[in-house]
């Protein structure tokens, strides 16, 4: 009888988790999806309207941008699980403390990124292989996000505060702003709407460069008319404070330099692509933005589950670890198995709203059915890397990752694409060889060693 007693309790704290997890998660996948929607939305006017070499610009340059905003997403979630452990243990000095240190630091990165990038986009454009007839659309392109990076990494890692106190509605909101606004100024500024000078392609870039700023703008005036607790006041000192600093490095820097190597991943990636032409660029840019689709579920629920066990951690309720775990893995595999379906049904109509070309769009659609399923082991390794980095577990599990990509992905897709008759096919081939080798590796660590770890708060 009390056997069963201790099973009902199990299992309705599951429960309990599942439901506060999905109600967190609900705000943070749509989050998500506003913020690609207002890519999307520009690739579905540049690639129309524009034509295929305007939307491969805007591809070719995506994994530069991305390798140079992945300092502040490892810097931003490392803020997040001090935030969160000083959180659940009620410290709400220690939170301010880290805010301020992470701004300052996070802002002074980003004016080195955007010097930079600016000067250097050329030359690594030029190294990435970007096709000829593309590169010096893409090099100002990429320039007009390059100015803007500083403010951009200020948003970036203020949303990833307020989802480290547990609120990820608030974020939503602003997101939902920022997009609507980029949604407007994409027309306007790029076919030169209501006297607006036509800036073509570049209009997109500029939307993107908008709508953020002044959504940050808001977003600021907001919580301090609502008196939020996180809103930006005298509080909050700029002032770096060295201990927090450290802590911020020690977890931030691996995530930031798994980021890099991600996007360098890319960079290669997109370097083999580019051997194949134009459209296969273009093809190429298609599928990533239906990848990021099916990758939200599994990131968001990476953040849900980091920010919960940082919680846990920090108010000391450690047995809540293993519900967390379940619960992540449970959503993980129902919510990721629906989209997959449901993109794997719809890809040709998916496909063709930004993708004109037949031959483009039949690519396409042949890369998306090699690579969408294994996005489902790739939230499984989120999940599990996702628990150790909230205990400030960091290194191992950014090494295990580090490999799976540079030791299986990329020399798969090399390997493939240039050796043998799969061509284009084969660089896709590598994404589910490294998320399985990923998952092994993570799921080892995890069992073997993390687990007989004595857990301690990094905060008070």
């Amino acid at each position: 009888m009390k056997n069963q007693d201790v099973k009902s309790e199990v299992v309705e704290s599951e429960k309990s988790v599942s439901k506060l997890m999905l109600v967190f998660l609900i705000p943070l996948m749509l989050s998500n999806a506003m913020q690609s929607v207002g890519q999307l939305a520009g690739s579905i006017i540049v690639g129309r309207a524009l034509g295929v070499d305007a939307l491969a610009a805007i591809s070719a340059f995506f994994p530069l941008f991305f390798l140079l905003v992945s300092f502040s997403i490892g810097i931003g979630s490392g803020s997040s699980i001090l935030i969160g452990q000083a959180y659940g243990a009620q410290n709400e000095k220690r939170v301010k403390e880290i805010i301020g240190t992470t701004l300052t630091f996070t802002f002074l990165v980003g004016i080195v990124l955007a010097v930079l990038g600016s000067i250097f986009a050329p030359d690594i454009l030029r190294i990435m292989g970007t096709p000829a007839n593309i590169i010096d659309v893409t090099v100002h392109y990429a320039r007009i996000l390059f100015v803007a990076i500083p403010v951009l990494f200020l948003y970036f890692v203020y949303t990833t505060f307020m989802r480290g106190t547990g609120d990820s509605k608030t974020p939503f909101y602003f997101l939902v702003v920022s997009t609507v606004l980029n949604i407007i100024f994409l027309p306007i500024l790029i076919f030169g709407w209501i006297g607006v000078p036509k800036l073509g392609v570049y209009g997109a870039a500029y939307a993107t460069v908008f709508s953020t700023i002044l959504t940050f703008i808001i977003m600021i005036i907001y919580l301090r008319k609502k008196n939020h607790p996180l809103k930006f006041d005298s509080s909050i000192s700029l002032k770096m404070d060295g201990t927090l600093l450290k802590l911020l490095m020690r977890l931030g820097i691996p995530a930031s330099i798994n980021m890099i190597l991600v996007s360098l991943s890319e960079i290669a990636v997109i370097t083999f692509v580019n051997g194949f032409g134009s459209d296969a660029t273009a093809a190429y840019g298609a599928v990533n933005q239906v990848a990021s689709y099916v990758q939200m579920p599994a990131i968001s629920l990476g953040i849900a589950v980091s920010i919960f066990a940082a919680q846990s951690i920090g108010a000391n309720k450690f047995e809540r670890l293993k519900e967390v775990i379940r619960s992540g893995i449970m959503l993980n595999y129902v919510i990721g198995s629906v989209l997959i379906l449901l993109i794997y049904l719809f890809s040709n109509q998916i496909l063709a709203l930004f993708l004109t070309s037949q031959h483009t769009l039949h690519i396409a659609e042949e890369l998306l059915v090699i690579t969408l399923w294994s996005y489902l082991i790739f939230g499984h390794a989120q999940i599990i890397t996702a628990t150790m980095r909230a205990s400030g577990t960091v290194l191992w599990p950014t090494v295990f990752s580090i490999m799976a990509i540079w030791c299986v992905e990329v020399p798969v897709a090399y390997v493939l694409s240039q050796f043998t008759s799969l061509a284009i096919k084969g660089i896709w081939v590598g994404y589910p060889a490294a998320f399985v080798v990923s998952l092994i590796l993570q799921y080892s660590y995890y069992q073997f060693v993390w687990k007989k770890k004595k857990i301690e708060r990094l905060v008070g």
